[in-house]
């Protein structure tokens, strides 16, 4: 145990970074007038992660039968170390990009904010971060302009650019390396554009993410 403990106790361990609130039409549809004067930071722990290294499998809904919403999401990881990065060095901390979903218990999330409690629950439950494996830096132009897509049983739910984002890639980086140290293996998902809804038992979601003509990632699931 206290091998374990030593393990667990050292700061360098990674964490899920997530951004709430920035897309403007996203923003919107949650009953808001403009994005938030700065970046609205949660986390995410690692028991939520669904690793999908083909793209394809099963999503588990928790069994509590609550208003489970998708949301999906251009992600990356943090190559290197940083604290108050310089926005003009964004790049060095690039370490590649995924896709994915930031599954929300959207009944649980309006019964925290309307306490004014926070909404870890909301969005850390198990299997709520279903995720790709690593899109290399390389193979990634311009992470600012890339297309987020989300299909239902064959129907789009979520359609925009990344371009859309408020905070870029840089302002996070920049914004969240003040408060929080990143290190290696961090994880950060840059929040979700407008389309936000339900999923359902025997839904099939379909999620990619294009540059131009290509699909740099998918995440095919049979919701359960």
């Amino acid at each position: 145990m206290n091998l374990l403990f030593r393990q667990v106790v050292n700061p360098n361990n990674p964490k899920i970074v997530a951004i709430a609130k920035n897309y403007v039409k996203h923003v919107k549809e949650m009953g808001g007038d403009e994005p938030p004067k700065e970046p609205v930071i949660f986390q995410k722990p690692f028991t939520s992660l669904l690793y999908l290294p083909d793209g394809n499998g099963i999503l588990q809904l928790p069994k509590h039968n609550h208003e489970i919403h998708h949301e999906i999401e251009l992600g990356f990881m943090v190559a290197k170390s940083g604290k108050n990065i310089q926005k003009e060095k964004w790049q060095e901390y690039i370490g590649g990009y995924f896709l994915a979903l930031d599954l929300t218990d959207r009944e649980m999330q309006a019964h925290f904010k309307k306490q004014g409690f926070p909404w870890d629950l909301a969005k850390g439950q198990d299997n709520f971060f279903p995720i790709t494996d690593l899109i290399t830096k390389e193979k990634v132009k311009d992470p600012n302009n890339l297309q987020l897509e989300l299909k239902i049983n064959q129907k789009v739910v979520q359609n925009d650019s990344t371009s859309s984002m408020y905070y870029k890639i840089p302002d996070l980086l920049a914004y969240v390396s003040q408060f929080m140290t990143l290190r290696p293996g961090d994880l950060v998902l840059t929040g979700t554009p407008h389309g936000v809804g339900p999923i359902r038992a025997k839904d099939n979601l379909n999620g990619t993410l294009k540059q131009g003509d290509e699909t740099l990632a998918q995440l095919n699931l049979i919701v359960e």
